[in-house]
């Protein structure tokens, strides 16, 4: 019986890594898109045995991607280098609905990383003591 070496089985790895479905690539690079603040998104929380609607957000919102069970946060850009953070607790009857408002435009050709310099670069700095 012979083994695969690791080399092998990488490659066959990487190569069914390959096999995504469009669709599930869209939708990943279009939740990654929204999580850079390029998707334009409605939030909707409402009451499901009244049928009211409690609060709308609209905008360039992220939905929190770790958040904790029946809470939701929802990070909206406002302007250049400006956000605001939203918590909000659903309920047995309270729920929500997001709305892509508008076409998202992502390839499922392509890939792009993004590098936020804030995050990579320590803010430095320094104390010249007199």
């Amino acid at each position: 019986m012979k083994k695969f070496p690791p080399i092998a089985a990488l490659v066959g790895l990487i190569a069914l890594t390959g096999c995504d479905r469009e669709a599930d690539v869209a939708s990943y690079n279009i939740s990654r898109a929204a999580d850079s603040f390029a998707v334009n998104r409605r939030i909707i929380f409402f009451n499901g045995i009244t049928d009211t609607y409690l609060m709308t957000i609209e905008g360039l919102c992220s939905l929190g991607n770790n958040d904790k069970p029946r809470e939701v946060t929802v990070t909206c850009k406002t302007a250049q280098d400006s956000y605001k953070k939203h918590f909000l607790g659903l309920s047995d009857n309270v729920t929500y609905f997001a709305e892509q408002i508008e076409d998202a435009k992502v390839s499922t050709y392509h890939y792009k990383v993004v590098f936020r310099p804030q995050t990579i670069i320590p803010s430095v700095g320094i104390d010249v003591g007199r």
